[in-house]
């Protein structure tokens, strides 16, 4: 198989499980189901059009990612985070994703360097069109995908455990033009760093990108 066949993942078929946690995973991320909030089975399965079932299993799904508490009183709830719960799951994050990038840049091939610099042509066509919900979600695999090409499977599991407990966080942390540009700014300069394959140059961009993460968030965390 080629390098280039490799840069991509297959494609696959999408279950009705996997249709229902993106779309209760999306609500979550946007604000609609808001944090500390009951997940109404009922209403949620009502506007998504699906039975308690298929919801029930995303909802295990979403709690075993760590967007959704199961409380003995009131059921499945939107999972509230502090500053405190923030700040110390972007520390560990970024030390994840500063060695991710390292290795990166020492081994990954050509094609996935290059596969990841297509993702974020992408990602500022997104910007351009201020397609908030998309950009974050490709922004996101962008994050994935770096950490991907260093080819450590425990380095990506512990990395995305992490990463999905602080999406609704992260998504709220470009609200207002001004901080949606700086995190676009940066980004550039860390796609710009993997493509010169300037490991200590992408840890310092990663770095400072989630320093500013924290600071961007934490001014909205209600």
């Amino acid at each position: 198989m080629s390098e280039a066949a490799e840069a991509y993942p297959r494609i696959q078929r999408r279950t009705l499980h996997d249709e229902v946690l993106e779309r209760l995973r999306d609500m979550i991320i946007e604000g609609r189901l808001e944090p500390g909030q009951r997940i109404n089975e009922g209403a949620v399965g009502a506007q998504l059009g699906v039975s308690r079932t298929p919801l029930r299993e995303a909802i295990k799904s979403l709690a075993s990612e760590g967007l959704v508490e199961m409380q003995h009183a009131k059921g499945a709830v939107v999972r509230r985070f502090s500053v405190r719960d923030l700040r110390e799951i972007l520390e560990v994050t970024k030390s994840l994703e500063q060695l991710g990038g390292r290795i990166a840049c020492a081994q990954a091939s050509d094609a996935q360097i290059e596969a990841i610099a297509a993702m974020h042509q992408r990602m500022m066509e997104l910007y351009e069109q201020r397609n908030r919900l998309e950009y974050f979600k490709l922004n996101q695999a962008i994050h994935s995908a770096i950490v991907a090409a260093a080819g450590n499977a425990v380095l990506m599991e512990m990395h995305e455990t992490l990463q999905a407990r602080i999406k609704r966080l992260r998504f709220i942390g470009n609200e207002g033009p001004v901080k949606w540009a700086g995190a676009v700014a940066e980004h550039e300069a860390m796609v710009a760093a993997l493509s010169r394959r300037d490991g200590e140059a992408l840890a310092f961009e990663i770095g400072k990108h989630m320093d500013h993460t924290l600071t961007r968030v934490s001014e909205v965390i209600v």
